[in-house]
């Protein structure tokens, strides 16, 4: 069984479940074959569709910071993005306080493999919420953006050429670092997907990028001689799929003398800090948290 602490459900699911799902969400088996595994369970006093309704994401549940909050300012803006699919738009949240004259650090969030679903609009909330300017990117803004679920989005984003929604991303980070209410200071973070991102554009645009924090992240595609971001790494300790890249990862940052902290959360399963689902695992993704913006706090705000 696994130690998965969720508010959505007191619910014990076996492991097998929570690996089933990972598979599902990252393509390799389709829904159909989720939901007949799913049935193979028998889980006493449960029936599938509960079963399932438990692993899959409830974004009413993700709403740590409201976008009426009086400490933020929440709206959506476009970008130019000519490598990539020539316009972007992501959402933008501002602390209020932030000026021309008083400008903060930026920090680029990156969503998982399925467009900017409501998680990541309140990830982008918590980190204006701690002081920063967040940025969270749609790479489904091309096809129409994030169409309300992950089903959808994820086959959409399928579609999409990852080198062009890594050039969505350079460009948001490009205009994030020059907009009039940031300081030079730009941080990024990322969830899986999102998280590959992360230590991708570490690589690519390193004059860029001052501090990353990839959750659940495969590494990047692309020589990582250049990374000058100190990187703050969060792994699941469940997550075999990941994981299996991390030996390797960290040998070449050892190599290239990357600064890097690397944290393991045992016992818990890839997508843990996302509170929509039953992956979510309370005290493993506060402690995550508090580490990320302590980590932003120290590489992003002078001294």
């Amino acid at each position: 069984m696994s130690n998965n602490s969720n508010p959505v459900s007191s619910v014990n699911i076996p492991q097998e479940a929570f690996d089933w799902y990972d598979e599902y969400a990252h393509g390799d088996i389709d829904r159909r074959t989720f939901l007949k595994r799913l049935s193979t369970l028998g889980i006493a006093g449960l029936t599938l569709s509960s079963i399932a309704g438990v692993l899959l994401p409830d974004y009413a549940l993700a709403e740590q910071v409201s976008f009426n909050d009086p400490d933020i300012k929440a709206s959506y803006l476009e970008f130019a993005a000519p490598e990539g699919h020539v316009t972007g738009r992501g959402y933008l949240v501002v602390p209020t306080g932030v000026s021309v004259e008083m400008p903060a650090p930026a920090v680029l969030v990156a969503h998982e493999n399925r467009g900017l679903n409501p998680y990541i609009e309140d990830v982008a909330r918590r980190l204006a919420k701690a002081g920063f300017v967040a940025f969270a990117p749609d790479a489904l803004h091309s096809l129409g953006g994030y169409p309300g679920n992950d089903d959808a989005g994820r086959a959409m984003q399928k579609t999409l050429e990852r080198s062009k929604i890594e050039a969505d991303f350079v460009a948001a980070a490009q205009m994030l670092t020059a907009h009039a209410l940031t300081t030079d200071k730009l941080g990024m973070v990322g969830f899986c997907f999102g998280g590959y991102l992360t230590n991708q554009l570490s690589a690519m645009i390193p004059d860029t990028i001052d501090a990353a924090v990839p959750y659940y992240g495969t590494p990047p595609k692309l020589d990582i001689t250049n990374i000058k971001a100190p990187l703050q790494l969060h792994f699941a300790g469940l997550d075999k799929r990941v994981n299996g890249y991390w030996p390797g990862y960290e040998t070449a940052l050892k190599a290239v003398k990357a600064e890097y902290t690397a944290h393991v959360y045992p016992e818990v399963n890839h997508g843990f800090h996302n509170d929509s689902t039953a992956r979510y695992h309370e005290a493993s993704a506060a402690l995550a948290w508090q580490r990320t913006l302590a980590f932003f706090n120290q590489h992003l705000i002078p001294g």
